[in-house]
């Protein structure tokens, strides 16, 4: 039991190690999100499964608080409505539960997170395509070599794992760190390093 808790740690941090590579992507990743939120613009989130939970997640450290005190910031999570999910799945497939939303919902100016450890998750694929042509922002957060996802949005973040669970234990981690950054822009707190080099 304990080689299997400590491989599974060891692996859980190679992965994060390796996930450090993407540190530009998630720099523009927050920038995006800074931007669309101060214009007035709403970040939305989707994803099956686990990646629901973790759309939810994000959505609410964004809209309550995740580290310090500033107004609630416009994030909704597309996995949370089941009377929608259901009625949609229902009449037009699962494959347009996120779709359906994207094209009621989001706006030019908005930024749209879809959430697929394969990168080939039907109905992120369909909602990325409607999005397409009405001004918004397309981020995909995947696994190794991206999927499909990573030719349908405008920034893929692809973590360097082909394990289901590692990949979404660093989109967790990408996600915090959005909040972070985001927090720190739109309260005026500059983060830590950039702190630092102004005191020099």
């Amino acid at each position: 039991m304990r080689d299997l808790i400590d491989a599974t740690i060891a692996a859980h941090v190679a992965v994060l190690n390796d996930t450090a590579a993407l540190a530009p992507e998630i720099g523009r990743f927050a920038e995006q999100a800074a931007q669309c939120i101060a214009g007035g613009g709403r970040v939305f989130w989707m994803g099956n499964g686990g990646s629901a939970a973790d759309c939810q997640h994000l959505a609410a450290e964004l809209v309550g608080r995740f580290e310090r005190e500033r107004p609630g910031l416009a994030s909704i999570a597309l996995t949370t409505d089941s009377s929608i999910l259901t009625s949609v799945a229902n009449d037009y497939g699962f494959e347009s539960v996120f779709a359906r939303q994207v094209e009621a919902l989001c706006r030019d100016g908005d930024l749209l997170v879809g959430l697929s450890t394969s990168g080939n998750s039907a109905n992120v694929l369909r909602a990325m395509e409607r999005a397409a042509g009405r001004g918004i922002y397309r981020v995909g957060l995947t696994g190794a070599g991206g999927g499909r996802l990573a030719d349908t949005c405008e920034l893929c973040l692809s973590v360097p794992s082909r394990v289901t669970a590692r990949i979404q234990e660093a989109h967790i981690v990408i996600g915090h760190i959005l909040c972070d950054l985001v927090e720190r822009r739109i309260t005026g707190e500059a983060p830590a390093a950039e702190s630092a080099r102004g005191n020099c």
